[in-house]
């Protein structure tokens, strides 16, 4: 059975991108990067809202761009993993490995987990949010990075409560925390 994991770059007041919907403050350095890079290999499926689907489509194609290996390695790893985009709006997927459903169906989540072999990643604060309420995420895990924006896009629902249990914590150099929770 697979684990459904959340797992977000945010700033230290909790945002994925500020109100402006910039998020280029929370661009992972080499070091940061080759450790998302581990964390993502588990992965067998990828779930996406629309708009973090658009945003990390570009890893189909991208290649070479930062520390040798590590936007390959990530690149590899996006297009090795299975994806589904929950959207009502999207005409069509561009990407391989990818499926378009129009409703998110906790139910057949729950039933995607129990027959995957390999963990799954929800992305975009807004579906995860729907998993969240769901009871669907068994782990949260969030990159702080050491920047205050002030307002924009939360990292996590505001009308949810939700006990975590630390089990893991890693600092980087260039000051971004690494947490990783469980749910209880």
């Amino acid at each position: 059975m697979g684990a459904l994991i959340y797992s977000s770059i945010c700033s230290l007041d909790g945002y994925v991108a500020d109100r402006d919907g910039d998020f280029d403050w929370a661009a992972p350095d080499d070091e940061v990067h080759g450790f998302v890079n581990d964390r993502e290999r588990p992965i067998g499926t990828y779930l996406f809202g629309r708009r973090m689907y658009e945003v990390m489509a570009v890893w189909e194609s991208a290649v070479g761009n930062a520390a040798p290996g590590t936007a390959d390695d990530f690149a590899e790893l996006w297009r090795s993993a299975d994806k589904i985009v929950y959207s009502t709006t999207l005409q069509a997927v561009s990407t391989s490995r990818t499926r378009l459903e129009r409703e998110f169906d906790p139910a057949a989540i729950r039933a995607l987990k129990a027959s995957s072999p390999r963990d799954l990643s929800i992305g975009g604060p807004c579906l995860a949010a729907c998993a969240i309420r769901a009871g669907l995420v068994d782990d949260v895990q969030l990159y702080l990075v050491p920047s205050v924006v002030g307002g924009g896009t939360p990292v996590l629902p505001q009308d949810v409560r939700l006990d975590l249990e630390l089990v893991d914590e890693h600092r980087f150099r260039g000051g971004t925390m690494f947490l990783h929770y469980r749910t209880r």
